[in-house]
């Protein structure tokens, strides 16, 4: 069985498929403290891995506009812990966000779920403040992830922040308040990665039940066979201790089990975070033909091109124009070119519903009334559980 899986980390790491996502970036680095003033001005630190031209501390960010992936430790762990995650994701052009909260023994899985979802709408400011590192160089997409507790928070994040594009999570806990339960509303895509072998979160009272839970339209569920529930990590005391004392213990390596993770998160983050359909083919590709693993889905990932605007589950939104000042003209259709029923929501950066709209039409005319000049995001949910989402720029 180790043999498969070494065949199958080496076939995944050297297989043609790697070459549209092939590491490009250095990683730069810094320490950054946030100030969330809706929570009586609640400290949120972090540590932030960068693309940059440079590696090192405090280094100028590459050339470009990056997606940000927020990422949730487990219980009593730290931030360098998941050296593997950054080292894999940032060099293909993201920006992580590691947060450094609720650290303790007596964690707030409310709190921590807060944290992650203010991140994404934090560093979405930094994207727009001149004297910012990140300053014109953060996408309007986002995704959260999180290990052990953090992916259970992750699940919580959701509700506080309607603009995050998707959600990734490894080993997910099941926390107080219930990511189980929270998971009943979540319609954006969702990848869950779990070990069958996870003694200190068990995939039959953990994963698989939020994963049966999740309203997405395109939600997976990856089984590691022989995986445990510490190696989605690097070596650590605190989570080691929990995974010693239970069993079963893990029958692959750390390395086999984390490149397994890496070779499919990154096409699947390609393929929502940076619109690229080329990467959707190649993850359902690898998912489809990898031994070792078993998964579950209720969707393929796939899209089309047409006239320059991604068509994802047959949904296309044109706003036009994009600026506006007074209004805008929004065509929303399907393959057919018809629409059913579908919600049009706006959000300012922060992740506030600043107005929606009931649309029954293909074209309808979007006004800017009682709302300021910026950057905001919209939603589109029609009634087949499509979902699109873009920015808009009112001058």
């Amino acid at each position: 069985m180790k043999k498969h899986f070494l065949q199958l980390v080496i076939c995944l790491l050297t297989s043609t498929f790697m070459s549209s996502y092939a590491q490009t970036y250095q990683i730069g680095h810094k320490s950054q403290a946030f100030v969330d003033a809706s929570r009586s001005n609640r400290n949120i630190t972090t540590e932030i891995y960068y693309p940059a031209t440079t590696a090192g501390d405090n280094v100028t960010i590459a050339t470009g506009q990056f997606p940000v992936v927020v990422f949730g430790h487990g219980f009593v762990m730290v931030w360098s812990a998941y050296d593997n995650i950054w080292t894999g994701v940032v060099p293909n052009g993201y920006i992580m966000v590691f947060l450094t909260t609720e650290t303790g023994f007596s964690p707030s899985h409310l709190d921590f779920g807060k944290d992650i979802a203010f991140m994404v709408g934090a560093m979405k400011a930094e994207g727009l403040k001149a004297s910012s590192t990140f300053y014109g160089a953060v996408t309007n997409k986002s995704a959260i992830m999180g290990h052990s507790m953090g992916g259970g928070s992750s699940f919580l994040a959701v509700q506080f922040d309607s603009t995050i594009t998707a959600m990734a999570t490894l080993a997910p806990a099941n926390t107080n308040p219930s990511s189980i339960t929270a998971a009943k509303s979540i319609t954006i895509p969702e990848i869950i990665f779990s070990g069958v072998n996870d003694c200190v979160a068990t995939p039959a009272t953990n994963q698989i039940p939020m994963y049966d839970s999740l309203a997405s339209a395109c939600k997976t569920l990856v089984n590691i066979i022989g995986a445990s529930h510490c190696q989605f990590a690097n070596s650590n005391t605190n989570c080691s201790l929990g995974d010693g004392t239970c069993s079963p213990k893990p029958t692959i390596t750390r390395a086999v089990q984390q490149g397994i993770v890496t070779s499919l998160l990154i096409p699947w983050l390609n393929f929502y975070l940076k619109n690229d359909c080329s990467s959707g083919n190649q993850f359902q590709s690898l998912i489809t033909a990898a031994s070792g693993i078993t998964s579950q889905q209720n969707c393929t990932l796939s899209c089309t091109t047409s006239v320059g605007n991604i068509v994802r589950n047959n949904f296309l939104v044109q706003v036009s124009p994009n600026p506006f000042n007074s209004e805008a003209t929004v065509i929303i259709q399907d393959a057919a070119g018809k629409i059913g029923n579908a919600v049009f929501t706006m959000y300012d950066i922060y992740g506030r519903a600043v107005k929606s709209v009931t649309v029954t039409s293909t074209t309808f005319k979007l006004d800017r009334v009682n709302l300021p000049s910026g950057i905001y995001f919209y939603k589109v949910k029609g009634d087949r559980g499509q979902i699109s989402t873009g920015k808009i720029v009112i001058e």
